[in-house]
């Protein structure tokens, strides 16, 4: 089965996300850079013999976090720009060897957001994950993890994404799900965050969608879904465009992205240049104009 990236959605990147949301930040990105060919990024820093995922730059554009697994768990690493190159990995802060930490992301407030299997107290023995962030520190450190209690349910909770105003989209197999997993939107309404809603049918369905992306100005969403009839590979990245009110029937993202693997982790760098994911045990980068092929 052939897809072709639509023209519509390159268009629907370029104005709505690079115009509204597009920040002054300069991003040291290591060469070669990728063009109408999807590259590994940073082989031997970020995308090693391991298996590694999940892309996230901080505001400023000098530091770049991403997950490993490493001994069966999951833990979250960060590498710094000198001014000249790239770090070697380092593990944050926050990051407990003694549980699984993945799927970084950035809020409005510069907190960072993850999740994680942790017990959120001593009573706490169902082991699922949660939603958890840290803040930053003025040392470059992080704060103690806090858990993210407004939208965790007593099932599993994954891969958040947040609006310029502060909404946040993650995935869920929370009870009321229409399938294995679902994407559900929390809106930060006068200082807190609502009761979590389902998407709806346009974007979940009986199979599991997860991984959502939304970008700042919430009019576009990319998000990962396994086994769905369209489906080229173990998952595929979809999109769905907010118009009139509603969100679209989301599409496949074409096999210029999606392969026979498992492809998710979608997101798109602050400077809106280039679209990351995740695909064959690495993380994997591509100009957001040589999308349309």
């Amino acid at each position: 089965m052939k897809y072709i990236f639509p023209l519509a959605l390159i268009v629907l990147l370029i104005t709505l996300f690079c115009c509204s949301d597009k920040r002054a930040v300069e991003i040291p990105y290591p060469m070669p850079l990728p063009d109408s060919t999807a590259r590994v990024f940073l082989p031997g820093i970020v995308s090693s013999d391991s298996f590694d995922f999940n892309a996230c730059f901080s505001a400023d554009g000098k530091s770049y976090y991403f997950t490993r697994n490493e001994n069966d768990r999951t833990l979250i690493y960060m590498i710094r720009h000198d001014g000249k190159e790239w770090s070697a990995p380092q593990r944050t802060s926050f990051t407990d060897t003694a549980w699984s930490q993945a799927d970084p992301a950035f809020a409005p407030d510069g907190s960072l957001y993850f999740i994680s299997n942790r017990p959120k107290d001593a009573t706490d023995t169902l082991r699922d994950f949660d939603i958890w962030f840290s803040k930053p520190l003025p040392n470059g450190e992080w704060s103690a993890p806090e858990n993210f209690k407004a939208i965790n349910s007593d099932s599993n909770e994954y891969y958040m994404s947040f609006t310029a105003t502060g909404n946040v989209y993650f995935g869920s197999s929370r009870t009321g799900s229409k399938g294995q997993e679902d994407i559900y939107v929390s809106r930060f309404e006068n200082g807190a965050y609502t009761t979590p809603e389902n998407l709806g049918d346009a974007i979940n369905t009986d199979k599991a969608e997860f991984d959502p992306f939304i970008t700042h100005d919430e009019k576009l969403l990319i998000f990962a879904s396994s086994n769905r009839g369209d489906g080229l590979g173990g998952a595929d990245l979809y999109y769905s465009r907010f118009e009139n009110g509603a969100w679209t029937k989301a599409e496949n993202l074409g096999n210029h992205i999606n392969t026979a693997t498992r492809d998710f982790c979608p997101y798109i760098s602050p400077d809106a240049r280039y679209f990351f994911f995740s695909s064959n045990r690495d993380v994997k980068w591509i100009t957001v104009e040589a999308l349309n092929r």
